[in-house]
């Protein structure tokens, strides 16, 4: 068993000669934040947004910043795209009269706090304000909402796209996988002999149907403790008790956008979305699996009946391996629920029925 931070090497893949990752089998990240940066900044400056209808004019102007992580993992030829951007932006507006003299100019902003692969099939947050708060203002932020606001997720909607196609890394990956998609068919092979077209065409077999998130797995379980809702919510955010039931040390922000780190720094992670004594849901991770890969942690709380509580959990987007190759990753996330956390807390609060 190799040492904890070093990997086996009998599990290790050592680097080829030609420095080649064949068809992309082994793991393989791209950093796409600079990417991300510039195509949004290509979808989302200088949008028209109204040009002149009922007396208004409406456009974005400059991509003020957007800041976040943005990679891609290929392994196995499957693109395995991971973001999580916070993306803002300023806009311009103005309003005439019916004779074209100009009411008022503003300038606003557009704030989209959490555009993330974990809600790739919804549209994200999209935030409007103005600085002149006054009546024309307002009625150009509305005017903005009301028009602009499904213009700009439908730019987003292709930035998402082309993110789960693999972003800046989509021409490299068609340069590498199309031998192998045309070599499908049969070998292709250098020869004289005449084709005899008397004989049957070979029967093309289905292509089997790809797996979303190849080598990942979701951990359920459903655990009932003899408590308050709030007595799980303020446990499971309060780092005193974790030190407390876990004896090791912790630091927690119970803040959306908080970050946590648990059981010594063997898992980190950030606050997602709170809803006080009914929902935490968590990027976390353990530091030992590869750079960038994160699960989604959703725990539910619900009291079917006073005085017992019900904890839902999710975690979506375990890896089977970590990044010494070892194949338990599952298996020890869900046994470390179980006994390291719900199984200390229960102990605290009385056993379920």
């Amino acid at each position: 068993m190799a040492k904890f931070g070093e990997g086996d090497k009998r599990w290790i893949v050592e680097d080829r000669a030609d420095g080649a990752n064949v068809h992309h089998w082994h793991w393989a990240e791209k950093d796409c934040l600079p990417w991300a940066k510039k195509r949004l900044g290509e979808l989302l400056q200088n949008v028209p947004i109204l040009e002149g209808s009922g007396g208004l004019w409406i456009s974005t102007t400059k991509l003020d910043s957007v800041t976040g992580e943005a990679y891609v993992n290929i392994r196995k030829g499957k693109i395995i795209p991971g973001y999580e951007l916070t993306v803002s932006l300023s806009w311009k507006g103005e309003a005439k009269d019916g004779q074209g003299n100009s009411l008022a100019q503003v300038t606003g902003r557009v704030e989209m706090p959490y555009v993330a692969d974990e809600n790739a099939d919804e549209d994200p947050e999209l935030k409007v304000s103005v600085l002149d708060e006054g009546a024309v203002g307002q009625r150009l932020r509305e005017a903005f909402l009301a028009t602009g606001k499904s213009m700009l997720l439908e730019r987003v909607a292709k930035f998402v796209k082309e993110m789960k196609e693999g972003g800046p890394a989509k021409d490299e990956l068609e340069g590498k996988l199309v031998p192998k998609a045309a070599s499908a068919g049969g070998k292709a092979v250098k020869t004289d002999a005449k084709i005899d077209s008397s004989s049957p065409a070979p029967s093309k077999q289905p292509a089997p149907k790809a797996k979303d998130k190849e080598g990942f797995k979701t951990i359920a379980l459903t655990e009932r403790f003899h408590c308050r809702p709030h007595d799980i919510y303020t446990t499971l955010l309060d780092e005193n008790r974790w030190k407390g039931f876990t004896q090791s040390k912790a630091k927690i922000s119970n803040e959306i956008g908080g970050q946590f780190f648990i059981f010594d720094g063997a898992v980190t992670g950030v606050n997602m979305k709170l809803e006080e004594d009914k929902l935490i849901m968590q990027k976390w991770r353990f530091q030992n699996w590869h750079d960038g890969q994160y699960s989604t942690v959703c725990l539910t709380i619900e009291e079917p009946e006073i005085g017992v509580t019900v904890v839902k959990l999710t975690q979506t987007d375990v890896p089977e391996e970590d990044r010494y190759g070892n194949a338990t990753v599952v298996e020890n996330t869900q046994k470390g629920w179980k006994d390291l956390i719900f199984h200390k807390i229960r102990a605290v609060f009385g056993y379920g029925l």
